[in-house]
């Protein structure tokens, strides 16, 4: 049988009109808007309709440290969606969306794959429903009202040499990093140094993913810190009476996403902040609006458990009650034998040295999962054809010694059907005793929560503080910010912030760089390694590869 490609699948398929999507949820046309044929938005009031005595299961999926070998993540959420609806259960599954940065730049696409997708998959991949367009046309009017504010006379008497609020834009441009404007003569504003992020990394889309409500977004907004005066206090943009505008940009944006599975499964994709430098999370609203409508409710969180899972834990579910039934951790053998230092060509092969070696990537993100943060867990395993039976026995033996079932996964070639095994654990994860606990108090001060982190979560001897960043600690509890979470900016490829330091690293520090407030948001950024808030496209970029015919099919997303 002929290779296809996931956009070749996703464009044979027949979905169902979403009306028909909307109805298994018992939606009615009142409830959604429409956006073509195949995507709605959700009526956000329906969360006040409380149901008494229901309580969804959710179902958390994160995975070990993301290798070029590729672990399928995403795939494995909606493969186990499917397969939840196959065992007769009344499933939704909450993801966010694909940022183009990615899109264009490494991935290709961001929508699952195989016959475990969402779709319709080129829209979702490509500005969707617009959301990402009217966070960025948010974040930059703020930028614009604090510049506009400074050139009009700075009556909050800005230090314009502190202004920490960046522009952004959903593409990877790792020229507009550092930039110089306001030049060109007085009338074009006031010269100074600023730079621009990638929309996924700023703190309104954070922010946008952790409100419950237009008057929480608004709140949310007011608290954002856009610069320090020349007394160094934090000027807000509540100061610069902005909230309000920002908030109308965003008054649709915040509505839920609905689309659908290849199979029918209804599915949430909503928001979309990066993992390693952001919380990773997709919107409070869509996932709220999942466990009130179905009965299992699988999500995901971006990359390791180490980042997109250790945040959803202690910030998302710290933040807004949430906590996870079960927690689903992927792994294919090819990434663990990349781990074990096997080349990306050769993983195919088997190696049982190199995989023993790569193992202990994986047991600590069980660990993780079920030591630090008390949650039953299973590990599945994407299977592809030259995974051997040695191989996968190795896996399985190991993981038992830490009393987590490992469960083979082939939703990629079949769908739900293939995710049956794993859906059946999931459901008996879901009735076991949950001893779920945070990786740290969040009144201890802010270095000691940095090295709880670093400590139980990444597996480091300690934290090293490098440039300004424990002077801008001491400021920010000075400033009443010591009691927020903290969201760890950290390479995603490795336990440590060095990412050519593969499997479970050892006698390593976490050396910290920069710490800032989102109080908008809600927590403390603590920039670790080179992380930066601005990728750079490849020497290949996807982008390269994608095309449109006359008829307005795309090819080239993968």
């Amino acid at each position: 049988m002929a290779f296809k490609s996931d956009i070749e699948i996703a464009q044979e398929a027949t979905p169902l009109h979403i009306k028909d999507v909307a109805a298994k949820l018992g939606l009615t046309e009142d409830n959604i808007e429409y956006y073509g044929k195949y995507k709605a938005k959700v009526d956000y009031n329906l969360l006040k309709d409380e149901k008494p005595g229901h309580k969804a299961k959710l179902i958390l999926v994160t995975a070990i440290n993301p290798t070029p070998a590729g672990e399928g993540k995403t795939t494995i959420t909606v493969g186990t969606g499917d397969a939840l609806t196959r065992l007769g259960k009344k499933t939704v599954i909450a993801l966010r969306e694909p940022s183009l940065g990615p899109v264009f730049g490494v991935k290709g696409g961001a929508a699952g794959g195989g016959y475990a997708q969402v779709v319709p998959m080129e829209d979702i991949n490509l500005h969707f429903t617009g959301d990402f367009h009217a966070i960025g046309a948010a974040n930059n009017l703020l930028a614009a009202m604090v510049d506009n504010h400074i050139y009009q006379g700075n009556e909050l008497n800005i230090d314009t040499r502190r202004i920490v609020w960046r522009r952004c834009v959903d593409m990877n441009d790792r020229q507009l990093r550092n930039v110089v404007d306001g030049l060109g003569g007085r009338s074009q504003g006031v010269p100074r140094e600023d730079g621009v992020d990638i929309t996924v990394a700023s703190e309104i889309m954070a922010a946008f993913c952790l409100a419950t409500s237009i008057d929480d977004l608004k709140e949310r907004f007011a608290r954002i810190v856009v610069a320090y005066d020349r007394k160094g206090k934090a000027v807000t943009a509540g100061q610069l009476k902005a909230q309000g505008a920002m908030a109308a940009l965003l008054k649709d944006a915040l509505k839920p996403n609905l689309v659908q599975t290849l199979e029918g499964t209804p599915a949430f994709i909503h928001g979309g902040p990066f993992a390693n430098i952001a919380h990773g999370c997709n919107s409070v609203m869509a996932t709220r609006m999942a466990l009130h409508l179905g009965d299992y409710v699988v999500t995901e969180a971006g990359f390791g458990a180490d980042l997109g899972a250790e945040k959803f834990l202690d910030i998302k579910c710290r933040l807004t009650g949430l906590r996870p039934d079960a927690v689903i951790i992927v792994a294919t053998i090819k990434a663990l034998k990349y781990n074990g230092g096997v080349p990306k060509d050769n993983v195919g092969e088997e190696n049982l040295e190199a995989l023993e070696k790569g193992l202990p990537n994986l047991l600590k993100h069980v660990e993780n999962i079920t030591q630090v943060f008390g949650l039953p867990a299973v590990v599945a395993l994407n299977r592809f054809a030259n995974d051997t039976d040695a191989e996968i026995e190795l896996v399985t033996r190991k993981c038992a010694e830490l009393g987590v079932n490992v469960k083979m996964a082939e939703v990629w070639a079949k769908g739900g059907e293939g995710g049956l095994e794993l859906a059946e654990e999931v459901i008996r994860l879901c009735e076991q005793p949950n001893d779920f606990k945070f990786s740290y108090d969040v009144d201890l001060p802010i270095k000691e929560k940095i090295r709880q982190i670093a400590t139980k979560v990444y597996g480091a001897d300690g934290v090293v503080y490098a440039g300004n960043s424990e002077r801008e600690i001491r400021t920010l509890e000075k400033l009443g910010f010591g009691n927020l979470p903290i969201c760890m900016a950290k390479t995603q490829y490795s336990l440590t912030d060095d990412q050519t330091k593969l499997g479970r690293p050892t006698g390593f520090n976490i050396t910290i760089r920069s710490v800032t407030v989102s109080a908008g948001a809600g927590f403390i950024v603590a920039l670790t390694g080179d992380i930066m808030k601005m990728p750079g496209l490849p020497k290949v970029p996807a982008a390269e590869k994608i095309d449109v015919d006359n008829d307005g099919r795309i090819s080239g997303l993968f």
